[in-house]
């Protein structure tokens, strides 16, 4: 039986007082992985116990099969990562740093300048491989640390923020590489953001965490499936008398900001008509919900009681 791409049992890991992740047990399998939360969630410090880079405090960890604290000169020759800090050596120019790369990974000299090259292309570099590092832009500098990721062509990338710090039209660009990336058979990756967005049609299992808790995993299909179909109403009046009404006819209406979600037996629209006769309240906005791993996030943050907003 094939193990896992990643497992943790019982993780957790603390720096002082403060529980970066709190006895985290999940198990996720080969595919596109969005690692999803706020920042300060403890997204960066899964990717380190993954990688070896740092060890648990209790539980244990596998990454394709493997113990990162007892076999982590292996598991980085399986992995590419890609780190949201800058790791990049401003006097090398781009092919000579993605070279190099390919070379700490474990690629032969000729190999690792071929895969440059390769991989330079594909995320549109091509033309500006031979100047020096410093003189990239953000995007650029995004670009190239994607590059320096995949050159050793791993069965595995960590990819910790890649959107930080880029204009829209950047942004979409590289989740577009990102999108190509997910097609190439026997390559998985795990896409870090606190973007919620970013991982909505990018990638096939989602890992929620919140405060070091983990508030949902597996596969996006299953998780959104709950959220497909429900109603999501906007009124202008007396909102609490048309929950009220709402209530009296058997249908329960969950607060959502300014809005209502409802779930509808059938799907039939005429008992929320009445009510809102009833309670003298104008529909403003009736229409079908889209669910979103951003809307799963904020559901399971209430649900958890984590909830400060307003």
């Amino acid at each position: 039986m094939e193990p896992p791409l990643l497992r943790a049992d019982a993780v957790t890991r603390r720096f002082g007082s403060v529980v970066a992740l709190s006895g985290l047990s999940v198990e996720l399998a080969p595919g596109s992985i969005g690692l999803v939360g706020p920042n300060g969630s403890g997204k960066t410090t899964l990717i380190r116990l993954l990688l070896g880079l740092l060890p648990p405090d209790a539980g244990a960890l596998q990454v394709l099969g493997l113990d990162p604290q007892l076999d982590p000169l292996r598991v980085r020759e399986l992995v590419g990562y890609m780190p949201e800090h800058d790791c990049l050596a401003p006097d090398m120019t781009g092919i000579g740093f993605v070279a190099h790369m390919g070379r700490v990974s474990g690629l032969p000299k000729e190999a690792a300048i071929s895969r440059a090259h390769d991989v330079l292309e594909f995320v549109g570099l091509e033309e500006q491989r031979y100047r020096r590092i410093r003189e990239y832009s953000v995007g650029m500098r995004q670009r190239v640390k994607l590059a320096q990721a995949i050159v050793h062509d791993p069965p595995l990338c960590f990819l910790d923020e890649p959107t930080s710090g880029l204009d829209p039209k950047g942004r979409e660009e590289m989740l577009g590489l990102l999108r190509a990336l997910s097609r190439v058979g026997g390559h998985s990756f795990v896409l870090s953001t606190h973007l919620l967005p970013d991982a909505d049609g990018l990638c096939d299992q989602v890992l929620l965490l919140d405060g070091g808790q983990l508030l949902a995993a597996g596969p996006v299909r299953d998780l959104l499936s709950a959220h497909e179909g429900a109603l999501v109403i906007r009124v202008k009046g007396d909102r609490d008398r048309f929950v009220a009404s709402l209530s009296r006819r058997g249908l329960s209406a969950e607060v959502d900001g300014e809005d209502l979600r409802l779930t509808l037996p059938g799907g039939a629209t005429g008992p929320v008509f009445e009510a809102a006769v009833e309670s003298g309240v104008q529909v403003r906005y009736l229409g079908r919900s889209v669910a979103t791993i951003e809307g799963l996030f904020l559901e399971r943050v209430r649900a958890a009681g984590r909830w400060v907003g307003t």
